[in-house]
């Protein structure tokens, strides 16, 4: 019924932005109109001064650049181009920002709307109900406007994270208490991070018995056999005899072109245009070859030969969708 589930929807997350921007600057080029309201209305308020959707802006300055584990789990830098594809929707969460500057959005709605000096930046009504329930997730979490809220500990935590390619975050706050906090990282080994770091923020606040040590450490320790799993099976540089059956291009016609390269040393790269990564090879237990990209942050993209009737196509899946790319004729 209508309520009891949902699904995240980054794309409608940024319709209502962008619905938003063009309120506030009517005419005004649609993602421009966003980022100047955002700016205006939200950001110079708040002395947010380190915080901007430009990420030419972002990258020229002294930036946090993103990591991720290599195929055999070492911790490697990663590209940043993958990351640009928030840009068209980036009210979702396109924005770059400092722990210092997040603290001051936290304290604005641990203050219900109000900034240190008392001026009003949102009603406290509009705000509060953005944190009322929506959408039942477990028990003791609900979903609001953006917002999750959190009642496992018997009271209530309201926080909402970001992901990206090599970065990991979250936001939130103890409204009954006055205490927020923020936490940026930049490695995909940062998602582990932010469970446990709630959990002891608040095994400090209450004297909470000490469990989020071991949470950390168990959830790294998982994390290590789950990627020493993986790459049992893989085989780097992707099989010479299965690679040489590819197509040197393949189109889908929701995702686009896929263009295969040959890399010194004998690497084979799935290029994609905006983005790339190298590929290994894997071979299934039902027998099917697959081919699965492995650069830092880009891992686990896992592409299925399909091939049927003497024309090649490779597969990818999603949890509800299954992409198909076919042999496209070369530019």
């Amino acid at each position: 019924k209508f309520g009891e589930v949902f699904q995240y929807s980054n794309f409608m997350a940024a319709a209502a932005g962008f619905i938003g921007g063009a309120l506030a600057y009517p005419g005004r080029e649609i993602g421009a109109a966003y980022d100047d309201a955002m700016r205006a209305k939200v950001f110079l308020p708040l002395g947010m001064t380190h915080t901007t959707f430009n990420f030419a802006k972002a990258l020229k300055g002294d930036v946090a650049q993103p990591h991720g584990d290599d195929v055999d789990g070492k911790p490697a830098r990663a590209r940043i181009d993958a990351d640009k594809c928030i840009v068209p929707f980036r009210p979702a969460g396109g924005v770059w920002t400092s722990a210092h500057d997040l603290s001051k959005y936290v304290e604005m709605e641990l203050a219900k709307g109000a900034l240190p000096g008392g001026k009003r930046l949102v009603s406290e009504k509009n705000l509060l109900a953005r944190r009322d329930r929506q959408v039942l997730v477990s028990e003791d979490v609900t979903y609001g406007m953006g917002l999750f809220v959190d009642r496992r500990w018997g009271i209530p935590v309201v926080h909402h994270g970001g992901d990206l390619f090599g970065y990991h975050s979250d936001m939130m706050w103890l409204p009954k208490h006055g205490v927020g906090a923020v936490i940026l990282t930049n490695s995909d080994s940062g998602v582990s991070l932010r469970g446990p770091f709630l959990r002891r923020l608040v095994e400090l606040l209450f004297d909470g018995k000490p469990e989020a040590v071991d949470q950390l450490r168990v959830g790294a320790e998982q994390r290590r056999a789950a990627i020493a799993k993986e790459r049992e099976r893989l085989v780097v540089p992707a099989d010479a005899v299965e690679a040489a059956k590819l197509a040197p291009r393949y189109l889908s016609p929701a995702l686009g072109v896929l263009k295969l390269k040959k890399q010194p040393g004998g690497a084979l790269v799935f290029d994609f245009g905006e983005w790339y990564s190298t590929v290994a090879s894997r071979k299934n237990d039902d027998g099917t070859i697959s081919f699965v990209t492995i650069d830092p942050t880009l891992g686990g993209f896992e592409f299925v030969v399909a091939d049927k009737d003497g024309k090649r196509a490779l597969v990818l899946r999603d949890a509800q969708h299954e992409y198909v790319f076919k042999e496209g004729r070369a530019p």
